[in-house]
């Protein structure tokens, strides 16, 4: 597979034409370094454990990747990479319709799996939501790392002073101080045009949810994120009551059916939309296109996610939302997987024109543990 790496797209076929050819499949699985530790209420996270599938069509290729962060997803590394080289043993040399009518089967039950496929499809047919003869720009939100004062007051300043207009503040970790980390940011960019959301990763119980919610101080923040388990839809409902601000759902959505859910029930003004977990671009512009008719605003982006899965969401992104991306995965990495990486110029996702990614073969060996004829290591796992 390390030879698809560094060629460039080719011209594709339209996709109903492309469905007979056969394809070539490879994966890589990963373990990407960060810079920095990623604190969440669902723990410390280090490194992203990353799938990257590549399909080469005829002269076209493409890539996909699924991130796995266990306890956001139902599906594990161990399992998505099982998965991976069965599909990649069963189908390479074969027409990309059995793979696709397979994908079509796999994504309720494994839909960041699936979504790795898909895409890497979608690439190398040349999605038009993929290649623009235009340059993009797609404004990125911030995440604010740090808890002692001194440092937060200097990570403020330091983004504001990058270009970036939104900020993200983690909570979901221990309430009170929660909210004195909350207050205190706000009185940084009071009297500024700074939107501040704050995400609580499913860190508190129904009744911390409520209280946290219902003592905001609505200054300047956009909304608050996913406060109670993603299965705990009456705690989904009754924070949503409870709150001075505009609540999101976040891991309470994969599917179209959720997305209803949400709205039936009054439980978020916001959704949190995910290329991994919606199988595919089409349908995630579908998801978006649903969030709006139903009266809500869409959020999307990965946090934790690599190069290609942020670049795909960007590309999506452009033009159809009205908030800040979240797909600042990318950034994470101690070194990016790409030779042709992305960049931010004031606080903007660019995708300069004619873009398409190109791997680095020697970061992507350093972060290797299992190629798709290998099982993962014990040790990896």
């Amino acid at each position: 597979m390390a030879d698809h790496l560094d060629h460039e797209p080719g011209c594709a076929p339209a996709q109903s034409a492309a469905a007979s050819q056969t394809s070539e499949l490879g994966a890589l699985c990963l373990r990407v370094p960060l810079a920095a530790p990623y604190k969440l209420a669902l723990g410390v996270v280090d490194a992203f454990d990353s799938i990257i599938v590549t399909l080469r069509a005829g002269e076209a290729i493409g890539f996909g990747e699924a991130t796995v962060l266990t306890g956001y997803t139902e599906e594990t590394i161990e399992e998505s990479w099982r998965l991976t080289r069965d599909l990649v043993a069963r189908h390479s040399g074969r027409p990309l319709a059995g793979l696709v009518a397979e994908l079509d089967r796999l994504a309720p039950a494994a839909p960041f799996t699936a979504t790795a496929f898909r895409t890497a499809a979608e690439m190398a047919w040349r999605h038009p939501l993929l290649f623009s003869p235009g340059e993009r720009r797609i404004p990125l939100l911030a995440i604010v790392n740090a808890v002692e004062a001194e440092h937060i007051a200097a990570e403020v300043e330091a983004r504001l002073a990058e270009g970036y207009r939104t900020l993200k503040i983690k909570v979901g970790f221990e309430a009170d101080s929660d909210l004195a980390r909350v207050r205190f940011i706000q009185g940084l960019v009071a009297g500024t045009a700074t939107a501040l959301t704050i995400d609580a990763n499913q860190g508190y119980r129904r009744e911390e949810g409520c209280a946290f919610a219902a003592r905001l101080q609505p200054d300047n923040i956009q909304f608050f994120e996913q406060a109670c388990h993603k299965n705990d839809w009456d705690a989904a409902v009754a924070v949503a009551r409870a709150s001075t601000v505009p609540v999101m759902l976040d891991e309470s959505i994969y599917g179209l059916e959720d997305v209803e859910r949400a709205a039936a029930l009054g439980a978020a003004h916001y959704v949190k939309l995910k290329l991994m977990k919606l199988g595919g671009l089409d349908r995630l512009t579908a998801a978006i296109d649903r969030v709006t008719q139903l009266g809500l605003t869409p959020v999307l982006g990965n946090g934790v996610a690599t190069d290609i899965g942020c670049w795909m969401e960007a590309a999506v992104a452009h033009g159809r939302l009205s908030t800040a991306g979240e797909m600042n995965g990318f950034l994470k990495p101690a070194k990016g997987l790409l030779a042709n990486g992305l960049r931010v110029e004031s606080g903007d996702l660019v995708i300069p024109a004619h873009w398409s990614p190109r791997y680095d073969a020697q970061t992507l060996a350093a972060c290797c543990v299992a190629t798709a004829g290998e099982p993962m290591p014990t040790s990896a796992a």
